[in-house]
């Protein structure tokens, strides 16, 4: 997660966009592929970090079914994202902070969760989540002209 966080710091720093970062792992613990929001930056709205991590990771290792893999995010996941990780058989997700709007792991949605799914995906959530928390919550209170918290 310390390594997801770093990279949602680059989104903020490098390319001023929501600071969010995912880093994909294999059962073994080598990164497959990482990630940052890179949606404003390159004009689609499908480059959510996790989905940059995925992409990364598919073409890493030639195959669009990422078995066995942890993905670590620092947000909790939306509904696009959490389906493209059922589709890709992500074993488990790890997130920082619950997105109380859109998060659709657990939050809002329980979308990896769903028994109609033909996979889930195991969620803990809360890890490091008020460090990934703070940074969203400072982040957006800039964007506003207001103090970090």
């Amino acid at each position: 997660m310390r390594h997801a966080l770093d990279l949602a710091q680059r989104a903020q720093h490098e390319d001023d966009e929501i600071p969010v970062g995912a880093v994909l792992v294999s059962a073994e613990g080598d990164v497959l592929g990482e990630g940052w929001n890179r949606n404003i930056t390159q004009s689609d709205p499908t480059a959510h970090a996790e989905i940059v991590a995925m992409r990364a990771a598919g073409a890493k290792l030639g195959n669009h079914r990422l078995l066995g893999t942890t993905l670590y995010v620092t947000l909790e996941p939306c509904a696009m994202c959490a389906m493209a990780m059922v589709h890709a058989r992500v074993a488990r997700v790890v997130f920082g902070a619950s997105d109380p709007k859109t998060g659709a792991a657990g939050s809002v949605f329980d979308l990896l969760g769903d028994p109609r799914h033909n996979h889930r995906v195991e969620v803990s959530g809360g890890v490091l989540a008020d460090e990934a928390g703070s940074r969203l919550t400072n982040y957006f209170r800039a964007k506003r002209g207001k103090p970090p918290l």
